[in-house]
């Protein structure tokens, strides 16, 4: 017997948006502006168009504040029934990436912030950056959380075909269950690109006698902030557009997932693998191997469908952008050190949390790892913690805060915070002026990225657009995939890339072929194996340290035993450094001490009371001064003998979702002396 009902598609539509804690007010206003508001004003005039939508907490905070009539729009939706919310980490973390404790504060803050202003009591969760790992279950579970969303991705690599992904699963861990929705990777490539029509016949086509999901949960900005996407989705009555045709084609019914819940059974039972979307994964490789696996996965569908190369073929994981960059791993680490503190402060927790911040920790077209600004966020967090922590106290601590295996030594005086890292060249990693909540050590390193291949295998021309990638508005304009009309070329002359990581107190042997460009693109010769290798912690004491390393000399392929000691005392406002070198080398070499520092912007800096230029050399110092307007602070550098100071603008090459972008990270600075047998410097670094 054949059943008259009519079938149908339940439209799932979810907007996730967020904005890096306490990012750039003209950024929050824009978005405001081009895509929140817009889209709430829109859908408002369409009471039987029910979508869903998640806004991590401070954003919704920010509105709250800033844009009372998006958020009175919002609330009005709400109470009609028309919009449901889910909840998520306030300051929106990776879950997995925080304790037990932080997810469930973190969760129950955000739900009772939605249940105050929108008497909604939210039992769907967004994953932050979709990243699953089956270790948060059970705490989502504690916070009366009934289901997740994820991407297809997840299920396909688990095994699971595409085709019977339309609805939703039920997963367990040890015995507490959840239910997960596959997010339909053919809605969020077409959603908002393709022409409405191409979107609801796709959503029709998937309808079957019971009910299946056309389930799109994705961001929220794609719809009015992403390039020529406020154009298309409201100048040119995109979004309308949709709306009425899905409201009046019989096939398709936009619903709540709650509302879904409540009609249609799961589909099947699923455990999925620790993992984020696709494109995550790749991201999350080092550069040769990300541009390994296109390779791999454009060979498998020779052979193979694409479904099927999902199935089999896979990236990294999240966590590995922490084994990816350094960077991230100290601000994720030194978070997880004070999480484990326990301190019971509100300003403490609430500083925490927003340290947790997902942007900083990765990079691919979005993440922010190579933005200074929301770094620096990070550790004004961070250092608002300590300074909870410690209030007036002065102390020094070793522990492998790292969790790399390698001893950290940090120092806390009165007015700074630093931290020297073991296994890093004996460096300082973190130099904080605790009034300032400012870690003058914030820089990047230039790291290789698989995208840098596109620039340094440009033709000298703008590349021709792939037709496969471009669209014109018969169908539908690009996404923010395609490379469409970037000029490669034009950044040739400022890629570089680093073999070492931009810490200070760097201790490089060079010879007299050392110059001003090639200290900057950092391929002078070194002839020493003291950058970046492990310092044995001989003590660490009342704010005082000494490391040692017993290492080489390499001149003319021989290697000459060489013993680098180097002392430090941190005392209220400055660091007093001695360093001694006993090498057998007869050649005529220099030893160079760099330091990278990092600042707001290179614009507030004078160096010796003159504006910066790009690249300077200085003859014959003894000491250099660089004064900063937005720390209000100097830098003060003094040594015990005449040096020759290279200064070098430090710049990265990343790409986002505009394009690519130069961003300045700091300044290194190079301090070259002779060599001597016995060698002797020291010298002091001083914050007035």
């Amino acid at each position: 017997m054949h059943s008259n009902k009519q079938k149908q598609t339940a439209l799932l539509l979810g907007l996730h948006c967020h904005q890096p804690v306490d990012n750039f007010h003209h950024v929050l206003d824009e978005a405001i502006e081009k895509s929140y508001h817009p889209f709430f004003e829109v859908a408002a005039q369409y009471k039987a168009f029910k979508f869903s939508v998640h806004y991590s907490g401070w954003l919704l905070e920010y509105i709250k504040e800033h844009a009372p009539k998006t958020f009175a729009l919002m609330r009005e939706l709400s109470l009609n029934g028309q919009i449901e919310f889910l909840t998520g980490g306030f300051y929106e973390p990776i879950l997995a990436a925080i304790s037990s404790l932080d997810r469930i504060a973190q969760i129950e803050k955000l739900s009772s912030f939605i249940k105050d202003n929108f008497d909604q009591s939210p039992k769907g969760l967004w994953l932050t950056e979709r990243v699953w790992d089956s270790v948060i279950i059970k705490d989502l579970v504690h916070c009366g959380i009934e289901y997740v969303v994820v991407d297809d991705y997840h299920f396909i690599s688990s095994g699971f075909d595409k085709e019977s992904l339309n609805g939703y699963f039920i997963t367990e861990d040890e015995g507490l269950s959840l239910k997960i929705f596959p997010i339909n990777k053919e809605l969020r490539y077409t959603m908002p690109f393709a022409k409405p029509d191409i979107v609801c016949d796709y959503l029709a086509s998937i309808s079957d006698e019971q009910t299946s999901a056309g389930v799109i949960f994705d961001d929220g900005e794609k719809f009015g902030i992403w390039p020529k996407t406020y154009e298309w989705v409201y100048e040119k009555g995109w979004l309308k557009e949709f709306i009425e045709k899905s409201l009046e084609n019989p096939a398709i019914r936009p619903m709540l997932y709650k509302e879904y819940l409540q009609s249609a059974k799961p589909i099947s039972l699923a455990y999925l693998p620790t993992t984020s979307y696709f494109e995550m994964g790749e991201w999350s490789l080092r550069s040769s191997d990300a541009n390994k696996i296109e390779n791999v996965k454009h060979a498998v569908t020779k052979h193979f469908d694409n479904d099927t190369s999902e199935k089999f073929v896979k990236g990294s994981i999240w966590k590995n952008f922490l084994v990816k960059y350094y960077e991230a791993n100290k601000i994720h680490k030194r978070t997880i050190a004070l999480s484990h503190e326990r301190i019971d402060n509100s300003s403490y927790h609430d500083s925490l949390y927003k340290a947790q911040t997902n942007d900083v920790l990765w990079h691919g077209v979005f993440g922010g790892t190579y933005l200074p600004n929301l770094r620096d966020n990070a550790y004004r967090f961070i250092i608002d913690c300590e300074n909870i922590k410690y209030f007036k106290s002065t102390t020094t601590e070793v522990k492998d805060i790292n969790l790399d295996g390698y001893k950290e030594i940090k120092c806390i005086s009165h007015n700074l915070i630093t931290l020297f890292d073991t296994k890093m060249g004996g460096q300082m990693i973190e130099f904080d002026i605790r009034d300032r909540s400012f870690n003058l050590c914030n820089t990047m390193s230039r790291y290789h990225e698989a995208y840098h291949d596109k620039v340094l295998q440009a033709p000298d021309q703008i590349n021709s657009p792939d037709p496969q990638e471009t669209s014109n508005e018969q169908e539908g304009i690009a996404t923010i995939h395609a490379d469409e009309g970037i000029d490669f070329s034009q950044y040739k002359k400022v890629l570089k890339h680093d073999w070492y990581t931009k810490n200070s107190f760097i201790d490089h042997i060079v010879d007299a072929n050392l110059t001003l460009e090639n200290f900057a693109a950092s391929t002078f010769t070194e002839h020493g194996d003291f950058v970046n290798q492990p310092f044995e912690l001989l003590h660490a004491k009342n704010q005082q340290l000494s490391l040692i390393r017993e290492g080489g000399i390499y001149k003319d392929g021989d290697k000459n035993e060489t013993t680098l000691q180097k002392n430090f005392s941190i005392e209220e406002d400055r660091i007093l450094f001695d360093l001694s070198i006993d090498n057998t080398c007869q050649e005529t070499l220099f030893y160079l001490q760099e330091h990278n520092f990092h600042f707001a912007n290179l614009k507030d800096i004078l160096i010796d009371k003159k504006p910066f230029d790009e690249h300077v050399l200085y003859k014959g110092c003894e000491s250099l001064r660089i004064d900063d307007a937005y720390t209000q602070k100097a830098l003060i550098l003094t040594f015990s003998q005449k040096c020759d100071i290279f200064i070098i603008k430090l710049d990265t090459l990343s790409q986002s979702e505009a394009g690519f972008d130069l961003t300045n990270q700091g300044l290194s600075l190079g301090f070259l002396v002779p060599l001597k047998e016995h060698f002797h410097f020291n010298g002091m670094i001083e914050v007035v």
